[in-house]
């Protein structure tokens, strides 16, 4: 199995341009929310809990990134929460509502993600490597986390590893 940093250093090798980064702290966010919404149909209660499909998901990935990172895997488990609890709203309006911010959300997410590597000039990283699609928001809280001068241990790994290659933000020299 792939290590945090194997997942973080491929990702940010297809990340170099500062706008295509800039552009996944928007797209990003904006593509998780549509899925958690889209996904937040049908809904099953099962004592005092209400199931759906994004629940699920959302508890998939949250093992995933548990498992390569303690730390980064609760943040991501409390915005992968944060998500679903809005789009539990969504998931209880009508369903040209649901349907409508869903897929928008979606489409306008990936074309400002598009929009990004269309600055980069390389190809989305899941195009090589579909646990991209999940490694992505987990690139963004680690972004963050570098900027804040947290986890400098796997900013300093990921540096190492691109060698002269280096990512414009947290992973920038």
């Amino acid at each position: 199995m792939k290590t945090l940093t194997d997942h973080l250093t491929q990702y940010a090798a297809y990340h170099q341009d500062h706008r295509n980064v800039v552009t996944h702290f928007v797209g990003i966010p904006m593509i998780v929310l549509a899925v958690t919404i889209l996904l937040s149909r049908p809904q099953w209660q099962m004592g005092a809990l209400m199931l759906s499909p994004a629940v699920l998901v959302a508890l998939a990935s949250s093992w995933f990134y548990a498992r390569l990172d303690a730390r980064f895997g609760i943040v991501m488990a409390m915005l992968l929460a944060v998500s679903l609890a809005a789009s539990q709203w969504f998931a209880a309006q009508s369903t040209s509502v649901w349907l409508g911010w869903g897929v928008g959300l979606f489409v306008l997410g990936w074309a400002i993600q598009f929009l990004g590597h269309y600055y980069e000039g390389k190809k989305p990283a899941f195009v090589d490597d579909l646990v991209g699609l999940l490694v992505g928001p987990l690139f963004l809280v680690a972004e963050t986390a570098f900027h804040f001068n947290m986890r400098t241990d796997v900013r300093e790994e990921i540096r190492r590893r691109l060698g002269s290659v280096s990512a414009p933000t947290g992973v920038a020299a």
